[in-house]
C-alpha cells in the first residue's frame, strides 16, 4: 500500500525544514531508506505499477484456450514453452476456469 501524498510532503517538509531524517522516521513511522528516496524525488506522487511483460503471450493463450478447450495444462505449458503454473496463473487472472463434466 503506498503512503498518502499528504504524508509523503510533511515528511519532506518537515526534514527541509531541518528535522533529522531519523528523527522523522519516529515521529511519522516510515523507514529511513523510504525518506532518502523521497527527498530524492522530484515527484512525490505514488507511481502506478502495470503489469509486467511476461513471456507469456495472453492473448495466444486466449485464442488457444478456445480453439482448444480440452487441452491439459502441461502441454499448454510445452506449447507456449513456460511451466504450467504460468498458464494457470494466467488463466486465473483471466478467470478462465475449467469446465467441469459429470
Amino acid at each position: 500500500m503506498a503512503y498518502s501524498l499528504d504524508l509523503r510532503e510533511r515528511v519532506v517538509g518537515y526534514v527541509e525544514a531541518g528535522g533529522g531524517v531519523s528523527r522523522a522516521s519516529r515521529l511519522f513511522k516510515v523507514g529511513r531508506s523510504t525518506i532518502y528516496q523521497w527527498l530524492s524525488r522530484e515527484d512525490l506522487t505514488p507511481t502506478k505499477v502495470k503489469r509486467r511483460k511476461r513471456k507469456l503471450d495472453w492473448e495466444a493463450l486466449k485464442r488457444d484456450v478456445e480453439a482448444n478447450p480440452d487441452s491439459q495444462l502441461s502441454k499448454r505449458a510445452q506449447k507456449f514453452g513456460v511451466q504450467p503454473s504460468a498458464i494457470h496463473y494466467a488463466l486465473k487472472e483471466m478467470n478462465i476456469t475449467r469446465k467441469k463434466s459429470s
